[in-house]
């Protein structure tokens, strides 16, 4: 790795940061990010609200530890979380005053690291989202680059190798404290099942720094790959290579898996990684199913998105269909939003009446045992506040940047 990073080295680095990190207004602007995306309590069940309580005593006590090299992060909490493929998702979750120490790092990092980041990077990045994303992959596709190579890496979170990871890092970053924190919490641990498992691999999804970290660690992949001048879009781990010709395609994911496997240690699965025709099976990417002449949420999204309308509308809640149509409203406008610049005007229509259909079963189920068939109109789910699928096709796009990121721990309605 080392002979790769020199090709890349900047002479400029990045020094005595680590005052930036402890910085009074950098930890209150840290907090305000971390109460804003909530989330649960990490191993010392110490919620937001009750950190909150004490917010000035527990911000000035991570300054304390900081200046006094003596910051030590806790174990993350493991949560399983399921997969659309049946399987389990890991995600780790930092306590509160860790996340709180790692949007610190953050916040003075990612504008360092900007710097070196390609273009065709679009995950977790300030100024760029999925929607742009989608938008150049459509672009490369209309300039003839049909054959398109899917890399699928497995568990990639979960697989990040610690040194290549600090050998990466220390391409912008010469403060000892600053790298010496960022592997701190590398090494943290995970509490799973109230056994600790040490973390010789990996960076757990769930943290404030995992994001940016899995950038730096890819961004040597992007440069990599466009040593070699193929065009490249990347979202986070989720990876496609445009080509003109099969044969380029081939050898495109030759080298993709040369550079995955053999320098940044990861796998490629051999199942999900292919090499596809956009214009005869078109291409998956962020949640769409795509081909150049139009784009649509892949079944699996839109069977995602059914599901979770069928359990906010299932008819044993305990509650008045105001309260359920409130419930489903950010769910709708949120998938409505991330979707809608595709063709999905018929789609719209059809999910719009499946919506309705689910809310009129609802509202029968709760009525006398004498009524046979109840109908409710339209006209009167709209004034009880209802949002249809149909009614965003003319709004502006507003599912963007923070929402997205949120989707990677599984809390944001924009999941793809």
């Amino acid at each position: 790795m080392k002979k790769w990073n020199q090709q890349y080295h900047d002479k400029f680095k990045a020094f005595a940061l680590i005052h930036k990190v402890w910085d009074q207004k950098n930890l209150e602007k840290a907090w305000k990010s971390v109460k804003a995306n909530r989330g649960s309590a990490g191993i010392d069940n110490i919620t937001i609200e009750q950190f909150e309580q004490n917010l000035s005593q527990n911000l000035a006590e991570i300054q304390r530890l900081l200046k006094e090299k003596r910051y030590e992060p806790s174990p993350v909490l493991r949560i399983l979380i399921p997969k659309d493929n049946g399987k389990m998702r890991k995600l780790g979750i930092p306590t509160v005053r860790d996340r709180v120490v790692q949007q610190a790092l953050k916040n003075v990092l990612e504008p360092i690291f900007e710097e070196i980041f390609l273009p065709q990077s679009h995950g977790y990045r300030p100024n760029t989202n999925a929607h742009a994303a989608i938008r150049k992959g459509e672009a490369f596709l209309e300039r003839g680059y049909h054959w398109v190579v899917d890399a699928d890496i497995e568990g990639f979170f979960d697989h990040v190798d610690h040194q290549i990871m600090m050998d990466l890092v220390c391409e912008k970053i010469a403060d000892g404290r600053v790298l010496s924190l960022i592997e701190s919490f590398l090494k943290s641990g995970i509490m799973n099942e109230g056994i600790f498992e040490e973390s010789i691999e990996g960076t757990p999804q769930g943290g404030n720094l995992s994001p940016l970290l899995s950038n730096i660690y890819l961004n040597h992949f992007d440069r990599r790959m466009g040593d070699y001048g193929y065009l490249l879009l990347r979202y986070a781990d989720d990876i496609v290579i445009f080509c003109k010709f099969e044969s380029d395609a081939e050898d495109a994911l030759k080298r993709a898996k040369e550079i995955l496997e053999g320098e940044l240690k990861l796998k490629l699965s051999p199942e999900k990684t292919k090499v596809v025709h956009a214009r005869k099976k078109g291409v998956e990417f962020l949640g769409f199913h795509f081909n150049g002449r139009w784009r649509r949420p892949r079944d699996k999204a839109r069977k995602k998105f059914k599901e979770d309308i069928k359990y906010r509308t299932r008819r044993n809640q305990p509650v008045n269909i105001e309260t359920v149509i409130r419930l489903l409203n950010p769910v709708i406008r949120g998938w409505g939003n991330y979707f809608k610049g595709g063709t999905v005007k018929k789609l719209y229509g059809e999910l719009d009446g499946y919506i309705r259909g689910r809310l009129r079963s609802f509202k029968a189920k709760r009525r006398t045992q004498k009524t046979i068939l109840y109908t409710l109109p339209q006209s009167e789910l709209k004034e009880k506040g209802l949002i249809s699928l149909s009614s965003l096709l003319n709004e502006s796009i507003s599912c963007k940047g923070k929402s997205q990121t949120k989707a990677v721990y599984g809390k944001s309605v924009c999941t793809v």
